[in-house]
């Protein structure tokens, strides 16, 4: 499918709050062999997500470390994580601490998930996320690690205001583009 046809497509779908505020772009190189082309989404005129850059004005994690002692990141312990964390732990432990381990290992384990989906993104073809976005059924791209079926999602005209309003907790784990977008269009 062309560029402008995949484009038309994707803006159709767009929730009318956000029509003429979201838009997509892209340029190619034809004739320069180490140039593939960048790809955009753009809010009010401003390049929010460059496909190939990270010097965007969201904040992009460099490593997992980051992600860990980032301050507002919010994991949430459950009962069996801390209860996994006493199984394996060899002796007693304190309660508090248990509680510490259990969030430091899904730190950890969200912190891997996080730098994966944000080097997919760097390194993706737009066009190929798009065409998949545009062929799966819109709970698949909301519930996926990928941060650019995330975005597409939450701008689309499918997902409605309660369902956007009962995503809150869910996208606290999201990758700090996929909650601006969640905020530009809870907002609108």
């Amino acid at each position: 499918m062309s560029w402008s046809k995949l484009q038309q497509q994707l803006e159709s779908f767009l929730s009318p709050s956000l029509s003429g505020k979201v838009e997509y772009q892209a340029t190619s190189y034809r004739y320069l062999l180490d140039k593939s082309g960048t790809c955009h989404i753009s809010v009010d005129k401003k390049n929010i997500l460059n496909m190939s850059d990270k010097t965007n004005p969201i904040r992009w994690f460099q490593s997992e470390l980051e992600i860990k002692n980032d301050p507002e990141l919010y994991i949430p312990v459950k009962p069996e994580d801390i209860e996994a964390v006493r199984k394996t732990a060899k002796g007693p432990i304190p309660e508090d601490r248990l509680k510490i381990m259990a969030r430091s290992r899904k730190a950890g384990e969200h912190a891997k998930d996080m730098m994966n989906a944000q080097a997919a993104l760097t390194k993706s073809n737009f066009t190929k996320d798009a065409n998949k976005f545009l062929t799966t059924p819109i709970e698949t791209s909301l519930e996926s690690n990928d941060i650019l079926l995330n975005i597409l999602a939450l701008v689309d005209r499918r997902v409605g205001k309660k369902r956007i309003l009962n995503m809150s907790e869910q996208i606290k784990l999201k990758h700090p583009i996929v909650q601006y977008f969640y905020e530009l269009r809870r907002d609108a």
